[in-house]
């Protein structure tokens, strides 16, 4: 009752301001992490600038504005969004959201490329500047081999895998794609491209095939896409107040009535609020985020943009103890893994999967793919009761590599001596720097073949998926997350 009477009263105080908002404007530009950065102290809020916006955040301004009966609609200004294809269906959902309100939404983009196109096409209206271009062009995946350039330099990748479709170490011992590497790209790549051109010619009251004709055809001026249905209009930032509200396309120029528009935080105390009741207990969260790995997560200072190399780490020792506390938590009804990683170290993962397992046995637990979850980010996914992903989640790769890098030529080169002294036939398996034996290949592959055996069978009790059945999904496959659906992995 007291929260329903200050909503009331906050409400009333608005009504009396008279001050009129016809469209709030929401800025999506920067990195997009899905989660909100931990709150600030006063003094880190006044010492450092605001984090960046995340997914999380978007999703919380757009109920808000939803639940505002005072405003007519959201104009989205799309700049840099970053992030995968999962996380632009999360913002296009988040557009869909306020249409499903009965708002109006307007996008307006500067480059009118793939991610920023597909975004605004939820939109209702699309604008950009005259002296834009089209530049929607599809998808590429391109994929470097460093095989021969390392061997240039003394150094040989030295991997077994399990299987052939668990492609992550090709770039370093292959020369060119494989058959089952290309087959994968293929199938991804249809799927994905078929998600897009659905979505953008529903948004566009367009057939698929005639957007796909349209996308073979670009890049063309924006004329040329506003002729072919692609956008509403080509305006300047400035003008678009002036197009925005209903009749102006008929009133001349000089004449029409511009809307108001606020940016959000100008906007925010304006806006009215709907009472929502609060549950007395709450739902935490907790993110697997990058390579999986042994200690605690950590960033480093500098991402290198290298495959196997850099970016930041989910430490097996961070994620167990937050999934303990919340084990320990008795106001938490439920718990949330948010997974974004390709995987990582086989212990690490089994040893999160562990406590995964634990927690699922108290309460439940929902798993949240967003743009990756595959190889060790599928594993520790398993134990929960529900998976859920976005269509175009990356996941699956259900396999195991392992091996080792040799670099005995690359010491020859060099002229670097070595002095080895060992106790124990096998001390040097991991660390010697010549290329395998058989004896030690052997080994690697025993190793590999149990580690994948244990996967699928996380999977098959995780999943209620039949073991036997099992290989025609797994494999190293990877998946988009509307092909997991499928499959019965999400």
């Amino acid at each position: 009752m007291w929260g329903q009477a200050a909503i009331a009263l906050r409400n009333a105080w608005r009504a009396a301001q008279r001050r009129r908002v016809d469209y709030v404007v929401l800025v999506i530009d920067g990195p997009l992490p899905e989660r909100a950065a931990p709150p600030r102290n006063f003094w880190q809020r006044r010492l450092y600038p605001p984090g960046p916006l995340s997914v999380e955040g978007l999703h919380g301004r757009v109920r808000r504005l939803a639940d505002a009966d005072n405003i007519r609609g959201v104009v989205f200004v799309l700049r840099d969004l970053g992030g995968g294809l999962a996380t632009l269906q999360s913002l296009r959902r988040a557009v869909e959201r306020l249409n499903e309100a009965g708002k109006e939404t307007v996008a307006y983009l500067f480059d009118v490329d793939l991610p920023r196109y597909y975004v605004a096409t939820a939109a209702r209206r699309v604008f950009a500047p005259p002296t834009a271009r089209f530049e929607v062009l599809g998808l590429l995946a391109e994929s470097l081999f460093f095989k021969d350039a390392m061997a240039r330099a003394g150094i040989q990748a030295d991997f077994v895998q399990i299987e052939r479709h668990k492609t992550a170490p090709d770039p370093f011992i292959r020369s060119e794609m494989s058959p089952e590497m290309r087959e994968q790209l293929d199938w991804l790549l249809d799927d994905l491209y078929e998600q897009l051109l659905a979505d953008m010619a529903a948004g566009r009251s367009l057939a698929p095939d005639v957007l796909r004709a349209n996308i073979d055809e670009a890049p063309f001026d924006i004329d040329g896409a506003i002729d072919r249905g692609l956008l509403d209009g080509a305006v300047y930032e400035d003008e678009l107040a002036g197009h925005l509200l209903p009749g102006q396309a008929e009133t001349a120029h000089a004449k029409r009535r511009h809307a108001r528009l606020l940016p959000y935080g100008e906007a925010r105390p304006l806006l009215r609020e709907r009472y929502r009741r609060r549950a007395s207990r709450s739902i935490g969260v907790v993110s697997v985020v990058g390579t999986i790995a042994m200690g605690p997560s950590r960033r480093p200072p500098i991402d290198l943009p290298l495959p196997l190399v850099g970016g930041v780490v989910a430490g097996e020792q961070s994620i167990i103890a937050q999934l303990r506390q919340a084990e320990r938590r008795q106001d938490l009804a439920a718990v949330i893994l948010h997974v974004d990683s390709r995987g990582g170290a086989a212990l690490a993962s089994d040893l999160i999967y562990r406590e995964m397992h634990r927690l699922a046995a108290s309460r439940p637990v929902v798993v949240y793919m967003n743009n990756t979850a595959a190889s060790g980010g599928y594993y520790v996914s398993c134990p929960a009761q529900q998976i859920v992903a976005q269509p175009a989640t990356l996941t699956g790769s259900i396999g195991v590599f392992n091996g080792r890098v040799a670099l005995t030529s690359l010491y020859e080169k060099l002229s670097v001596g070595r002095g080895t002294l060992r106790r124990g036939e096998r001390a040097a398996l991991y660390r010697s720097p010549a290329p395998m034996s058989p004896a030690e290949r052997a080994l690697f592959q025993d190793g590999a073949v149990a580690a994948y055996e244990q996967f699928k069978q996380v999977v098959a009790t995780g999943r209620s998926l039949p073991l036997d059945e099992l290989d025609g999904i797994c494999e190293g496959r990877v998946w988009t997350g509307r092909q997991a659906l499928a499959h019965g992995l999400v």
